[in-house]
């Protein structure tokens, strides 16, 4: 777990460095993020789609439930190589929704669950423990590891979602030269979508080394 909690803290790092830098790239095509994502929306036919800009730094995400592409203020009046990259991706998002891809499916089906299971699930747990440590009794904890392993496969869900969202991002981007002009250009927004995904891989295998750990203190005390 202190591995992978600075694994995390190396890869976290090396996205935020990676996005100060290829901000700092201007777009030789001029367009803004919010130019950007209208772009490829409309260029994927979606027109019921709105692109808004909200408060934040790297709170760029897209939301089926409204049907919005929400750009942090750097993204969406940013005409950088990195603001063009981060727009595509959540409007890849927007792509899924319009195309009803599986994962982003089963991703938004379980977010109801999500938000009152992560909500809960660590107070369960330090209740489980400690009733584990005092009365011998497992039943809270196993809950807890059940609530635990819910929001964890809601971590791996996630990856291929984010992973197909980059994918389709850097298609359009690869076929429109009027968005982006050189080759440069797109394997500098390739490789900055390879860090933001990198962010949610060290995330799930971080949710799954806690898991593993609570599930081994369980099964370790009832043998």
């Amino acid at each position: 777990m202190i591995g992978i909690a600075l694994i995390s803290f190396i890869v976290q790092g090396r996205f935020r460095s990676k996005f100060r830098q290829y901000s700092e790239m201007g777009l030789l095509s001029g367009l803004s993020g919010a130019e950007v994502a209208e772009r490829m929306l409309r260029d994927h036919g979606i027109s019921d789609v709105k692109v808004i800009s909200v408060e934040g730094q790297l709170t760029d995400h897209y939301n089926p439930a409204d049907k919005t592409v929400n750009l942090s203020p750097d993204v969406y009046h940013g005409r950088s190589v990195a603001a063009a990259a981060v727009a595509a991706h959540e409007c890849g998002h927007a792509v899924q929704h319009a195309k009803a891809y599986s994962w982003l499916t089963l991703r938004s089906s379980m977010v109801p669950v999500i938000n009152i299971a992560s909500t809960i699930t660590q107070w369960i747990l330090t209740i489980g423990v400690m009733l584990l440590f005092f009365s011998h009794n497992a039943t809270v904890l196993a809950i807890g590891v059940i609530a635990l392993a819910v929001v964890t496969s809601f971590s791996f869900v996630t990856l291929p979602v984010e992973f197909d969202a980059s994918k389709r991002a850097l298609a359009w981007l690869n076929n429109n030269y009027t968005v982006m002009q050189t080759r440069d250009e797109h394997e500098q927004a390739k490789d900055a979508l390879w860090w933001a995904a990198m962010t949610y891989v060290v995330a799930a295998l971080g949710a799954l080394a806690t898991l593993v750990y609570y599930a081994s203190m369980l099964l370790g005390r009832r043998d």
